[in-house]
Order: C-alpha cells, then structure tokens, then sequence
C-alpha cells in the first residue's frame, strides 16, 4: 500500500474527526451558537428531582417541551421557576433560545 494512500486516508479521519466535533458543539450542545426566535406552543411541562442536591442548590429542576409549528420538531428546554409556573401547556408565543439554552418566551394572548 503506498504511504500517499495512507496519509490521505489518515488525513480524511483527521478532518471528519474535526468537522464532527464543531458540528457537535455548535448544534448539540450550544456553544457558540447564534441567538434564535422561534414561534412554538408549549406541549407539556415537568418538574424534576434533583437527587444529591448541594445545600443551597433548587432540588428540583423545571422542563418545558415545545413544538414549532403544527409539524414541526420537538423540543425540550430546562427553564426558571418563574417561567414554568407561568406557562401552561396550549400557550403559544415567541421563544428565544441559543442552542439548548432557553433565554425567553413571550406569550401571544
């Protein structure tokens, strides 16, 4: 096997490794991505249990599931106390976000 095959072949892994991982962090996790708007009706909300929770810590954590559109995707935001009493499933309005990090939601009434 000729040693510019194998570099080539080292150099593609390399590259995809690369392009994966910023893909990854971008879209998945929220790193460096744009501020986004969205109109979305709240499907549900949920309160969690935090176990192990350090003293001064909320033991409970608030969740949101969204959709956009009548068919369109899905989600699911971790939100403040003061947000998950005020929004009630069926309630549409603007929600801001930047990658999976909820920021605001404005109500339509």
């Amino acid at each position: 096997m000729p040693i510019s095959l194998v570099v080539a072949i080292l150099v593609f892994i390399l590259l995809s490794a690369w392009a994966f991982n910023r893909f990854f962090q971008k879209h998945i996790q929220g790193v460096g991505a744009p501020e986004q708007t969205a109109e979305v009706t709240v499907l549900d909300k949920q309160t969690i249990e935090v176990e192990d929770a350090a003293p001064g810590q909320d033991e409970q954590e608030y969740w949101i599931y969204v959709q956009k559109g009548r068919l369109g995707p899905k989600r699911e935001f971790q939100v403040g106390v003061h947000y998950f009493h005020a929004l009630n499933p069926g309630d549409r309005g603007t929600l801001t976000y930047q990658g999976n990090k909820f920021l605001h939601f404005a109500i339509k009434r």
